[in-house]
Parts: C-alpha cells; structure tokens; sequence
C-alpha cells in the first residue's frame, strides 16, 4: 500500500454516497490532487445525475423507468468505484467527459 497512488483515499471517499463526495471536496483542499480531484468530479457527477432522474420520475410518474435508472446507477458507480481503486483515471463511459468539463468549480 505504501506505492499507492497520492489521493486514493480521497478518490475512494468520493464514491461513497453525496456526503462522501462533499467530504471528500474538503479533504482535497489542501494539498490538491489531480488525482482525487478527477475521480471527485466524477462521483459528483454520477451522484447529481441519480438525485436529477430520480426528482424527474417523481414528478413525471415514470415508475417503470426506476429500475432500469438504478441499474445504470449502480453499473457507472462500480466502474468509476473500481477505477479508483486500480488508481487509474479512465473516465466513466458517455458521460464521464462531460462531467470534468461541468464540474470545473471541484479543484
């Protein structure tokens, strides 16, 4: 574990729940990672798109939409969970590039 890579712990966090992405924010403050930061964005993303969709079938009453929604959830969580934890910065399929571009204001 000593040759990991600096801010896995705080790219790991990250992924953990909405909480864990803005605690993770904070622990990235000093010193910055470039690392961290990526995956931060990433699970920031992926979180934020799951609270939207689930607000939007809500209110559209789209109930039949819900599981397909939770299983690309949790498919992108675990690829970008995953790619954390092999230290690698391979952006999550799709949407992964949009989200380092939205995401600026996470340094």
């Amino acid at each position: 574990m000593s040759n990991s890579t600096p801010g896995k712990t705080t790219a790991v966090v990250a992924y953990i729940t909405i909480v864990g992405c803005l605690i993770a924010i904070t622990m990235n403050i000093e010193p910055k990672n470039t690392f961290a930061r990526f995956h931060i964005r990433q699970a920031f993303g992926i979180h934020i798109l799951f609270h939207v969709l689930a607000i939007l079938l809500t209110y559209t009453e789209l109930v039949y939409l819900s599981i397909p929604i939770y299983i690309f959830y949790i498919v992108i969580w675990v690829f970008g969970f995953l790619q954390a934890l092999n230290e690698k910065t391979k952006p999550l399929p799709v949407l992964g590039k949009y989200f380092q571009k939205w995401f600026t204001f996470i340094s």
